[in-house]
């Protein structure tokens, strides 16, 4: 596996989850009521742990986001 082809990789996670995070956190903020009713049809809880466990579960994966994929894309960048 050459560096080229590892720093491609991480580029495209990165591009990929920075969608993801990006479409999560727009739908948080502007249609949070449909995305609750959509939750609530498997997930019965109240709209105040819903919207706890969303904030929680938005700071996880951002947190993901930048240790697993952009880190090594920096690392990456770096070294070439």
């Amino acid at each position: 596996m050459t560096l080229a082809l590892l720093t491609e990789f991480f580029f495209w996670c990165c591009v990929i989850n920075g969608f993801l995070l990006t479409l999560w956190v727009i739908l948080m903020m502007f249609a949070p009521d449909l995305v609750y009713k959509t939750q609530y049809k498997w997930f019965p809880i109240s709209r105040e742990s819903f919207s706890e466990t969303m904030y929680r579960f938005l700071g996880l994966f951002k947190l993901m986001f930048l240790v697993f994929n952009l880190v090594p894309l920096v690392a990456l960048k770096l070294i070439a």
